[in-house]
């Protein structure tokens, strides 16, 4: 927790549960991985956290986003940030929200399927579209193992359609899985991804990028890889499999640039026991599972937790 929001609480006492972030931290994460790795272009995964203060800062930093839904997009747009640096990136979307972002500009979107690039086709026109391939993400908190992306072998045939519908093949994304501790599942990752140019070149498409996701740890309660050996990861297994001939890089980090900015403030309501020899107590929030908490669901992610008498 940072210096200003420990004063923030002690001294505004807001009422409970509340959020508070510190915007110095969102700026120096966001700053730390855009000088590590200079020539990506990095897309905010707004999902994160879609304050109209962190897009408005990400804006003036010339940050791109990520947005998973129409909103978002209207939340980007309203902080200032023009639509060729929003992409329109889940790929299960209705046809009518993506006709609403091509009318606003937006030209960059992902698909997963046959049935979502039918409705690219129809409602967007011409616009750059990335495929997004399945990975097992072995090693991360939270996989995303199977609800998005499609096979390798599906990823090309998807490509070589999109190019025969008037799209523009752009590239190939995937997501090494949430809060990723296994640094070599960028190297597989990336790997596959290499065959998949090779075979679209084989077919006459071009790709022009890598949408490496997102993955990046922020700091929870468990030790994680730094973000220095994750971009280390990353930059050897480009090298490897990608040579000289490198594409354009797509980052889409959400908690790495958000996840550790904020403190949640939550009042103890009761603890209790449940009969007179249980050893155990229980402790109740004014906030739960359902209520501002639901990545703890299955203990997915386990957040450090602080109280007054830590000092």
């Amino acid at each position: 927790m940072s210096d200003k929001i420990t004063r923030f609480l002690a001294e505004h006492r807001p009422p409970t549960p509340c959020l508070v972030v510190d915007l110095d931290i969102v700026a120096d994460n966001y700053r730390r991985l855009r000088d590590l790795l200079p020539h990506a272009r990095i897309f905010y995964a707004v999902k994160a956290n879609p304050a109209a203060e962190i897009l408005s800062l990400l804006n003036r930093e010339e940050s791109s986003f990520d947005a998973a839904s129409a909103r978002e997009i209207d939340q980007c747009l309203a902080a200032g940030a023009p639509p060729a640096r929003i992409s329109f990136g889940n790929t299960i979307k209705k046809q009518s929200d993506i006709a609403a972002a091509y009318e606003q500009g937006v030209r960059l979107f992902a698909f997963d399927s046959a049935a979502e690039l039918e409705k690219l086709a129809a409602a967007a026109p011409g616009a750059a579209v990335f495929c997004r391939i399945i990975m097992a993400a072995t090693g991360a908190d939270w996989p995303q193992s199977r609800k998005f992306g499609c096979e390798v072998a599906m990823a090309r045939d998807l490509l070589i359609s999109a190019r025969d519908r008037g799209l523009d093949p752009y590239g190939v994304s995937f997501h090494v899985g949430s809060q990723q501790r296994d640094l070599s599942q960028w190297d597989v990752a990336i790997g596959k991804t290499a065959m998949l140019f090779t075979a679209l070149n084989e077919a006459g498409i071009e790709l022009g990028a890598v949408n490496l996701g997102g993955g990046f740890p922020a700091r929870y309660r468990p030790q994680a890889p730094s973000l220095e050996a994750s971009v280390e990861a990353i930059t050897k297994a480009m090298t490897r499999h990608f040579g000289n001939s490198l594409p354009e890089m797509i980052l889409e980090p959400g908690r790495g640039i958000a996840g550790d900015a904020g403190v949640i403030g939550a009042e103890v309501v009761l603890i209790s026991r449940k009969s007179y020899d249980d050893e155990r107590r229980w402790v109740y929030l004014d906030i739960g599972r359902f209520g501002g908490l639901a990545e703890v669901m299955d203990e997915c992610i386990e957040y450090r937790i602080r109280t007054p008498r830590d000092g």
